[in-house]
């Protein structure tokens, strides 16, 4: 079943509740996925430094982490280690990955924190302080596994490129065929889970130099299975439902922001909402808003 909640700022006043905000949709949809939970943020100085590239990492300590790779600073939320340093993000992927095997980079890119985790939404919620963190944009999902197995490794949401996270209700039908082409164009997977074979194709087009929009287009020609998506990048929020759209959605917008969840409910409680125009996307159809 899975929820999904997202919340992009277009007032800066409301940054220093971006977690809370979050925080009270989040659990709105927690029953809908009890399993684990995740959570991306942008723009808090505190987790990702402003000006740096940002790893988050699954399977090792902030000890460990200083001690095997030179010139990063290091913070820990909830078992989630946050490496920071003023050099590329793919350079630093690059030297923990080298330096740290056995660790899984969970999450990449300037200003952006992931932190993911199996337990009760809410539960990981409170070991990751998301009340206390702030920024311009946040989505999180609470999974209900039904493809892989419950792991940190499984948990959404999916960072595989610089600045961009993939959440995703629903399943990919051909997700073991889409997989095999990628791995044939020299792509390489963490888990087996379906929602990061979206995450890798979305990447990929990307790389290829298609924009967000564009790459979710074809992403609905190639993918088949029921599924509601909200994409972020460092400047973008996007949200697309198949063609049956089964999968629930609903986005709500005012001057102040801009959220999608799967229940009303979730944004019910968000300043402002009683004015907000509130409406479910169409199939297929690519909703995008930018900073």
């Amino acid at each position: 079943m899975c929820g999904i909640v997202g919340l992009h700022l277009r007032d800066d006043t409301l940054q220093p509740r971006l977690g809370a905000l979050l925080r009270g949709m989040l659990h709105q949809v927690s029953e809908r996925g009890p399993d684990s939970a995740g959570i991306a943020v942008y723009g808090d100085d505190t987790l990702a430094p402003q000006g740096q590239a940002t790893v988050a990492l699954l399977g090792t300590t902030v000890a460990e982490a200083q001690a095997a790779v030179k010139g990063v600073t290091a913070v820990e939320r909830g078992g989630v280690v946050l490496l920071s340093a003023a050099i590329p993000t793919a350079l630093l992927a690059s030297q923990v990955r080298a330096a740290l095997p056995h660790a899984l980079i969970a999450g990449r890119g300037p200003g952006l924190a992931v932190l993911k985790g199996v337990g009760h939404p809410m539960a990981v919620a409170d070991r990751f302080g998301l009340d206390s963190i702030t920024g311009y944009q946040a989505v999180a999902h609470t999974r209900m596994a039904t493809e892989s197995a419950v792991t940190p490794e499984g948990c959404h949401p999916f960072s595989v490129e610089d600045g961009v996270c993939l959440v995703h209700n629903g399943s990919f039908a051909n997700h073991a065929t889409i997989r095999r082409e990628l791995i044939g164009d020299g792509v390489t997977f963490d888990s087996d889970n379906d929602s990061e074979v979206g995450a890798r194709f979305l990447a990929h087009r990307l790389s290829r130099g298609d924009d967000v929009e564009k790459a979710l287009r074809l992403l609905c020609e190639r993918f088949d299975g029921f599924y509601t998506l909200l994409v972020s990048t460092a400047d973008s929020f996007a949200v697309v439902r198949d063609a049956v759209a089964c999968k629930p959605a609903l986005i709500a917008e005012t001057d102040r922001w801009v959220a999608m969840a799967s229940e009303y409910r979730a944004l019910a409680a968000l300043p402002g909402i009683e004015t907000a125009r509130v409406f479910e996307p169409q199939p297929e159809e690519v909703y995008s808003w930018t900073r």
